[in-house]
């Protein structure tokens, strides 16, 4: 049998995707090997104390859209939360950063998720400073997003990602303000 290099490299390739376990079966889900699928975007996971604290000045990001590292810094220096003063009682801080803390990117099986923490080097505290956002943002022009009064900056998930508040940033469900379905 005479196999030609292609062949045999595609065959070592899908050798090697039975042996990790994964296979890219779209844009937003793996399969494994064994066909069972890592869940799609981020773990929709909340807490009441966390969406009454957080949520009531800004839009209550899943824990799974920054690593431990960075929830930790961010709600100990609460009393500086980017230019303003977001103090908790101790109790209430303590219960919200175990909660974060415990449902980080990296800690859960959410492709989002893991794929937000990748080179990701020193742990960010604003989402928008992630490679992996700033690769999927690359292309979208400033006046879409911070020149556009609906929006106004990239902190601003909610205003273009329309599922983005159940944990889903699937790029087919973009709709900006303004401008309507973006498709890149």
């Amino acid at each position: 049998m005479n196999y030609s290099k292609r062949t045999i490299s595609l065959f070592i390739l899908f050798i090697g995707s039975l042996l990790t376990g994964q296979t890219y079966a779209d844009d937003d889900h793996y399969i494994s090997s064994w066909g069972n699928r890592t869940r799609p975007g981020v773990n929709n996971i909340s807490t009441p104390l966390y969406q009454e604290e957080c949520g009531s000045c800004h839009m209550a990001y899943q824990p799974g859209l920054l690593p431990a590292q960075s929830w930790e810094r961010i709600m100990l220096t609460l009393d500086k939360h980017f230019g303003e003063n977001a103090e908790l009682d101790k109790k209430d801080q303590t219960a919200i950063l175990n909660f974060l803390l415990d449902n980080a990117a990296g800690r859960n099986d959410y492709r989002v998720s893991n794929k937000l923490i990748r080179n990701m080097g020193q742990p960010p505290l604003r989402i928008s400073q992630l490679p992996y956002f700033i690769h999927e943002h690359r292309e979208i022009p400033k006046q879409l997003v911070q020149h556009n009064p609906k929006v106004r900056s990239f902190s601003n998930c909610d205003a273009c990602h329309t599922k983005a508040k159940s944990g889903s940033y699937n790029e087919h469900q973009i709709f900006i303000p303004g401008f309507g379905r973006y498709d890149d």
